[in-house]
């Protein structure tokens, strides 16, 4: 299939498939004519990376998935280093979550100490309706 039936298949466009085949994630066999005449193994690479960059990871995150791809396993998950990187991916989103639940914190206490200053209703009317605490993420139902 040429550029544009893969970039339209994936969801992508020709100027990131040649990006990705700068970067060798995917490599673009060429027809007689000089073409990029690419197949299914090329079309689920480029699905593997297009979802796992949705998923939040950088391009580069993406490479073991792509590799596992390419050794012949049928999913780019089925090797350790693509494991790896969705375990590492998963510490950096937990030390995410934790560092907003900071900062929520410390807004919702200026809040209410800015609230607990204003003298009587003078215009905040319901705000402190907007001061409420909640539930910290845990686990994986979050």
């Amino acid at each position: 299939m040429r550029i544009s039936e893969l970039a339209e298949r994936t969801g992508t466009t020709p100027r990131a498939l040649r990006f990705y085949e700068s970067r060798g994630l995917i490599d673009a066999p060429r027809a007689v004519n000089g073409y990029r005449d690419y197949g299914e193994a090329e079309l689920r690479q480029v699905s593997e990376i297009v979802a796992l960059q949705a998923a939040g990871l950088s391009l580069d995150e993406t490479r073991p998935f792509v590799e596992c791809l390419r050794s012949g396993h049928d999913r780019g998950d089925a090797c350790a280093d693509s494991v790896e990187v969705y375990r590492r991916k998963l510490a950096e989103v937990d030390e995410c979550l934790a560092r907003l639940d900071e900062v929520r914190a410390d807004l919702l206490a200026k809040l209410a100490r800015a609230l607990a200053r204003q003298p009587g209703t003078c215009g905040v009317d319901g705000a402190a309706d907007t001061v409420t605490e909640r539930t910290p993420r845990s686990g994986s139902d979050g």
